[in-house]
């Protein structure tokens, strides 16, 4: 299965573009989204309540407490499919020295660490600092995962996913269960389910307070889709959206609102990892700088942007809707010739960053993102993918991660994990969390 817009009212007869009928919430603060996700997969299991369960902490605030260097794998290998461990499997050696407790560490041997000192950038004749965090501030985790069980968008192994991430972040990473705040609609207090109302004030908590060199992780299994871009920030014309448990009565989260909620308020030096394994989540949290496999800055591409239109074309002269076929040549022929410097140039003015903010999604905007089951245990392919390649390789640059999460869903999946960055981002670096 996908994890694609779970809107129940629908018809429809394929993938993109084909034709279909809709009917939303018209209570949602934004456009409902345009495109419906594909039909369920091979992917669709039952499965066990996951070995780790729930805990969110109610207390005073809204109930939550307040090209490089080989790669040389690691002891601690996670065993997905460890029935007895939640799908975690221990490290059965001490931690590695990752990159991020390296610094001042002469012994380190990894690739070159961030430098802790601000960098100057200019675009568009105008100057802007930003500042790599070091990591050795405080941590907070927020992590939101959704089955959405017992509707007909059921997914299975979202649930799985943050818990096996959380017990990476403590057991890799340094983060304290303490300072997590975990979200599924398993959840044993009221605040720990994802409606919508819950996760607004869950990313407010994760980013309160934060300073310098503070290490903030976001993680997002669910479904998503996307809708029609209202400020002209997007090249494809679509903003990305995620869905709370409540979607159907509260409406969806847009990349907009994440981006001033999580990234516009952190101050300069300040690490925030966010994580989306969803469908359509490639701009989830609309960082302007998004990095290829050959490490260099992604430009967009008009003939592809405009490629949905075209397709929708072809659909219609199928279906012998020659009225259909004129109007999708026409959109996507003003796609490919106007607007897409103009969102680019738009959208790196108004979401660039001093802080340190890094998305790495499970899928292109345009893709998306398989729900699946690895020897049996449900889990998200990124989410299964990223955590496999952080264990085996913990001295990492951003851009041997980026490769390494491909290569693992190579052959497996046609999604393709996206890079993103607040600020201009020197992927040969050691990546840091």
């Amino acid at each position: 299965m996908f994890r694609g817009n779970p809107y129940e009212q629908r018809e429809y007869q394929g993938y993109y573009g084909q034709q279909y009928q809709q009917n939303y919430d018209p209570r949602a603060v934004y456009n409902a989204p345009s495109v419906p996700p594909p039909p369920p997969g091979a992917y669709y299991n039952q499965y066990d309540t996951p070995a780790v369960n729930p805990n969110s902490r109610p207390s005073q605030y809204g109930g939550y407490d307040s090209s490089g260097p080989s790669l040389n794998p690691q002891a601690g290998h996670i065993d997905i499919a460890d029935a007895n461990s939640g799908g975690y499997a221990p490290p059965s050696a001490p931690p590695p020295n990752t990159a991020s407790n390296s610094y001042g560490n002469t012994a380190y041997q990894g690739p070159s660490l961030p430098p802790s000192n601000p960098i100057s950038y200019s675009a568009e004749g105008q100057g802007h600092n930003y500042q790599y965090s070091t990591c050795q501030g405080k941590r907070k985790a927020l992590l939101i995962g959704i089955n959405y069980k017992g509707t007909n968008s059921q997914l299975n192994g979202c649930i799985n996913d943050v818990h096996s991430m959380s017990q990476l972040l403590i057991q890799r990473y340094g983060y304290k269960e303490d300072d997590m705040v975990i979200m599924t609609e398993e959840g044993n207090h009221p605040r720990s389910i994802p409606t919508r109302q819950n996760m607004i004030d869950a990313m407010h908590w994760l980013v309160s307070g934060a300073q310098p060199n503070d290490a903030l992780f976001f993680h997002y299994s669910g479904h998503g889709g996307q809708t029609k871009d209202l400020d002209g920030d997007e090249v494809d014309g679509y903003d990305e959206v995620i869905y709370p448990l409540d979607y159907e009565k509260a409406g969806h989260i847009v990349d907009d609102e994440m981006h001033d909620i999580m990234v516009k308020p952190l101050p300069i030096g300040c690490r925030l990892t966010a994580v989306f394994d969803s469908c359509h989540s490639g701009g989830a949290l609309d960082l302007p700088f998004m990095y290829s496999t050959k490490g260099v800055l992604k430009e967009p591409s008009m003939l592809e942007e405009a490629g949905m239109g075209l397709l929708n074309a072809g659909l219609s002269l199928m279906d012998d809707d020659f009225d259909g076929m004129i109007d999708g040549i026409t959109s996507a022929i003003t796609t490919a010739t106007s607007g897409n410097s103009d969102a680019l140039e738009y959208s790196r003015k108004t979401k660039y960053s001093p802080a340190d903010v890094i998305s790495i999604s499970g899928c292109k905007d345009s893709q998306t993102s398989a729900d699946t089951s690895v020897n049996g245990f449900a889990t998200g392919a990124l989410s299964y993918a990223l955590r496999q390649v952080l264990t085996q390789y913990p001295q990492l640059t951003y851009l041997q991660l980026l490769q390494q999460v491909r290569e693992a869903l190579r052959g497996k999946y046609t999604q393709r994990p996206q890079l993103s960055c607040s600020h201009p981002l020197d992927v040969n670096l050691a990546f840091v969390m």
